[in-house]
């Protein structure tokens, strides 16, 4: 589903990771470790196309992709529910949003705009988003912030169904989602080595 060949990425011109690789299949999940400011984000970034590499190649299918970083991408004027049905409409995904509420305990705020939310329930939307998108690999960055211990609980729950069914997921956190079939892999082993700099600044090249 996702395969990683010698990646090297970089955040402002300077080189963070470099020889990066993995490959993940369906049902398998990958937990990114490193200290904050190690990386993680930028790779996160680069996976998902909104960044290119320095050096190396990225290979997943087409269109099976979704990422979830700290904004929740939610329409403040819209409900609770409005919110998923707008973007199971972007993704061209008809149904879900029931099961979607149920999977982050949203059932009893469906009517409420997204402007009322608090930071956890807003938290969960955004969590809520992924089960209406219709893509198999999820590519999170600290998923479970502003999250009390039951909604983490919750979305453990939610992520170990969608690797049940097939889905993939690449994560950044420092929280126990309760995967002990996740693998982990370090970004500090991959840390870039400093580069040599004269007169000329690679990062306008």
């Amino acid at each position: 589903m996702l395969t990683v060949e010698k990646l090297a990425v970089a955040r402002g011109g300077v080189p963070l990771l470099e020889g990066v690789s993995f490959a993940l299949a369906p049902g398998q999940a990958l937990v990114l470790r490193g200290p904050n400011g190690a990386g993680k984000t930028t790779l996160l970034r680069v996976l998902a196309g909104l960044q290119p590499p320095l050096e190396g190649a990225v290979t997943v299918e087409g269109d099976s992709l979704t990422y979830a970083a700290h904004a929740d991408g939610i329409k403040s004027m819209l409900t609770v529910a409005e919110n998923l049905e707008f973007w199971a409409r972007v993704h061209g995904v008809s149904g879900g949003v029931a099961a979607a509420l149920a999977a982050m305990n949203l059932g009893a705020l469906r009517d409420r705009r997204g402007a009322d939310l608090s930071a956890g329930q807003k938290r969960r939307l955004g969590l809520a988003r992924l089960g209406v998108t219709g893509r198999r690999l999820w590519l999170l960055d600290e998923p479970t912030v502003s999250l009390d211990a039951a909604s983490v609980g919750l979305f453990g729950a939610m992520l170990r169904g969608h690797l049940g069914q097939g889905g993939a997921a690449v994560l950044a956190t420092h929280i126990d989602l309760g995967l002990p079939e996740a693998r982990e892999l370090d970004i500090g082993a991959y840390r870039a080595k400093p580069r040599a700099r004269g007169g000329f600044d690679e990062a306008f090249a």
